[in-house]
This record gives structure tokens, C-alpha cells and sequence, in this order.
């Protein structure tokens, strides 16, 4: 696509939310028989791929508010497929990692999803698509200065007003 051609952000965003909006539908079906939730469902998969994270690791990367979080952690320690420790390096941080039930439950979750997405007709393009979405996350989690609004810089708050 030609630079001039490239779609605006709010488009880029728009198409974003609807996939994800699709892949979660996909993955709920794949998971709707099992009681699992989506959101357990990537809490799980995040500790098998990287045993020991912490709880603001496991929130940025689910997306989910740190008290939802918890409460679906406290169930997941409860249904016995999580378990938590204290970081013996930062007392004040708390690790989570899949207890055997867990890695078990993953691994027959895993290949529910597996089969949820086989059923999808394999594109060429599979490869370059995650990649670029790769690059686009790690360009949108680099810090960013954003610019002052127009009229405003060198202004004091209360001449905005």
C-alpha cells in the first residue's frame, strides 16, 4: 500500500478491536464446554509459556484491571491450577505459576484452541501478519512524547481555560 494509501490510525485501531473482538468469539467457542473463561484461558497460557510472573506482569498482558485479575487468580488457586509465592528477591511481589493440574488443564485447553483455529484456511500471509503485529505492539508499548495541543504551548493552565 502506497504511503499516501495508508490507512488512518483510527481505521488501523478499528480493525485491531474487531479481530480481536473475532478471536475472542473464536476462542470462546473453542472453550465454552471446558468452564474456562477467555481470560483464564490467557492467564494460563501466559504462565506456561513464562512460569513465575508477577501480577503487573499477568495484568499488562491480559489487559485486565490488577482487582479482576486477582479475583480470577484467587479462583484459579482455588480450582487448584495456580499457585502462589512470594518473590524471594522483592518480598513485596507475589509469582504465579501452573500447579501439574495446571500444566494438565493448559495442555487439554491447548489443543481445544488448536483445533478451534485449524478450522480457519491457512493464508501465506500468516507469517508476515504476526510479525507486523510483533512490530506494531512493540512500537505501541515504546514510550511516547505526545505533542501539546495547538494554542496551548507556553501558555499557563489557567490562560487555557
Amino acid at each position: 500500500m502506497p504511503p499516501s494509501a495508508a490507512p488512518h490510525a483510527d481505521g488501523v485501531a478499528a480493525l485491531l478491536s474487531r479481530a480481536e473482538r473475532l478471536a475472542a468469539r473464536r476462542l470462546r467457542g473453542a472453550l465454552e464446554e471446558t468452564g474456562c473463561s477467555v481470560e483464564a484461558w490467557r492467564v494460563l497460557s501466559l504462565l506456561a509459556d513464562d512460569p513465575g510472573q508477577g501480577m503487573t506482569s499477568l495484568a499488562d498482558r491480559t489487559q485486565l484491571p490488577p482487582p479482576t485479575l486477582t479475583r480470577l487468580m484467587d479462583q484459579l488457586v482455588d480450582d487448584g491450577l495456580v499457585h502462589r509465592r512470594v518473590d524471594p528477591l522483592d518480598r513485596r511481589r507475589v509469582l504465579a505459576a501452573l500447579t501439574p493440574r495446571g500444566r494438565q488443564a493448559h495442555r487439554r485447553l491447548a489443543e481445544r484452541v488448536r483445533e478451534a483455529w485449524v478450522t480457519l484456511p491457512e493464508d501465506a500471509d500468516d507469517v508476515l501478519l504476526a510479525t507486523l503485529l510483533d512490530r506494531l505492539i512493540a512500537r505501541l508499548e515504546a514510550p511516547v512524547a505526545l505533542p501539546a495541543p495547538a494554542g496551548t504551548a507556553g501558555e499557563p493552565a489557567a490562560a487555557r481555560r
